[in-house]
This record gives C-alpha cells, structure tokens and sequence, in this order.
C-alpha cells in the first residue's frame, strides 16, 4: 500500500539522535585513549629496554694535583727501561732463522744446508753462510759468541748429544779464524729445545740446527 503523497516523512526521534551522539563520544575516547598509551608505551620503551643506549656521558675531568695521583713522601720513580722485544724472521724455505731481541742477536741455520745426513762434515755452501755470520758479528763488535747444536728426537738422545755437539764444533772452526778476538762458548744439546714439532718431517728439518748468538753491542749494521 503506497503512502499518500501529502503525508510528510517523519522526523528523527530524540532516541536515535542521542544514540549517535553517544557513539561518537565513544569513538573520541577509544581514539584518544589508544594515543595515550602508545606515548605511554614509548616511554617505558626508552626507560625499561636493558638494550637501549644511554646517552654520552661527559668525560671525568681529572685533577692533576689530586693527593692521590701524587707519589708518597720519600717515593721516586724507578729507572726508565725499554722492554725486550723480540723479532724472528724466517726465509721462505726455513733455512735461515734470525731472532733479535734489545739484547742479543741468535742466527740460525738449518742443519741440511750446512751438513751431509747423519753428519758433522760442513758442505761446499756451509762456508759462505758462515762466513756472512761472521761479518755480522764484526759489524756488532761482539767479543762472546754461542755456538749451539740441535737435533731432532730421532734415533737414540746419546747419538743427538754427539751429532750436535760435534756440528756446532764445525761451525766454530769456520768462525775462530775470522773471529780472533771473541770467545766462544759451544755446546750440543741433542734433542732438546725443539722450535717446531717433531711430528713432521718439515717440523724435524726446523729442529735440526746449528745456531750462533752473540750480544747486541750497537755496533755499526751493514
């Protein structure tokens, strides 16, 4: 049944009208609320987060005439000393060992480029890197050198004593004639004092060697 045309459409009732006014009222609260406490969770973002980063502290200033920076009554300060410091080079083939220190100067060679196997007999190349020690040693002034053998743990310790002992007697046979003035000190300490791992072949050749030490005097350096 269609209405008549002269009869006028009904206006809103006062209930619905204050419906809608209650429901934006609450959309105000809920979007002002959910504000809140995300500016809430931000700060207790910055404040409670053990991994936040502090900010820059600004240096500690320090009293250079503080009591307790200052030396006790009848205190000195000790003597001014350098500490050793050591440096060890290599050649590419292990060959040669050189290890300085404030103190001394330690050479060596190994015993396959000075030696036969099993053998305390110096080869045609032994000479010339002996003789290039020996101008070292000049150049350093030194008048006390150590001629020291080694071996590897192969074979019995007896037979390492002899070899090496007798190896380092050869290189200072070489040496003294150029050296007439520097007293030598020789010793054969078999296997002992390893410098490398005597559980490879390439370990064994480091051990097995002769070296030559002497003090660092200041002498003038080529």
């Amino acid at each position: 049944m269609q209405r008549p045309a002269s009869t006028p459409i009904p206006a809103p009732t006062a209930p619905r009208t204050a419906e809608r006014r209650r429901i934006a009222l609450c959309a105000t609260v809920v979007v002002f609320l959910g504000a809140t406490t995300l500016w809430g969770a931000g700060g207790a973002m910055a404040d409670d987060n053990p991994t936040a980063v502090p900010s820059a502290s600004p240096p500690v200033e320090v009293d250079a005439n503080s009591p307790g920076l200052m030396l006790g009554d009848g205190a000195t300060l000790g003597k001014v000393r350098v500490l050793d410091i050591k440096s060890i080079v290599e050649d590419m083939g292990g060959e040669e060992r050189r290890e300085d220190t404030n103190a001394d100067i330690t050479l060596a060679l190994q015993a396959e480029v000075l030696f036969g196997k099993d053998s305390a007999k110096l080869s045609g190349e032994a000479n010339a890197r002996i003789n290039a020690i020996a101008e070292e040693i000049k150049n350093q002034n030194a008048t006390r050198v150590r001629v020291f053998g080694f071996t590897d743990n192969l074979g019995t310790s007896a037979h390492g004593d002899v070899l090496s002992k007798q190896r380092a007697n050869a290189v200072q046979g070489v040496l003294a004639p150029k050296l007439p003035d520097v007293t030598f000190e020789i010793r054969g300490y078999g296997e002992q004092y390893p410098i490398s791992s005597n559980d490879t072949e390439e370990g064994r050749k480091k051990n097995r060697r002769v070296e030559i030490s002497f003090p660092r005097t200041g002498g003038s350096q080529n």
